[in-house]
């Protein structure tokens, strides 16, 4: 059997589908009302793994550039659209001022001193 996912939005009108069947394919019970869907079923695998490796690396989001072996800008841009497809992408949280984020980089090890000293004079 292909690898198919249910859709999470109706194709008439946009909103979100309701799960309301469940079936056993090795004994035929089906169970009927209204479930709660699983708001992560209904992404494409890479976008799963995506999210696996975000979530393994404790939001790392270099973990995720290496991961996904781009730059820091389209790993952010790949994550933004993928918090869009799970319709958590309201107001993205105001960017830390560009030193402050320079010196967590540098206190988290993803850059060495040399390089913070670098891009400080630029």
């Amino acid at each position: 059997m292909p690898d198919r996912h249910a859709p999470r939005d109706c194709p008439v009108c946009g909103h979100v589908l309701a799960l309301t069947r469940l079936s056993c394919d090795e004994c035929g019970t089906e169970i009927s009302g209204s479930f709660q869907a699983c708001e992560f079923c209904s992404l494409a695998p890479e976008d799963r793994e995506t999210l696996r490796v975000f979530l393994r690396s404790r939001g790392n989001m270099k973990e995720l550039e290496r991961h996904l072996g781009v730059s820091y800008p389209t790993a952010r841009a790949r994550f933004d659209s993928l918090l869009q497809r799970l319709g958590l992408g309201g107001a993205a949280p105001e960017e830390p001022p560009p030193r402050l984020d320079l010196l967590e980089s540098l206190a988290r090890g993803d850059i060495d001193v040399d390089e913070a000293l670098s891009r400080l004079s630029e």
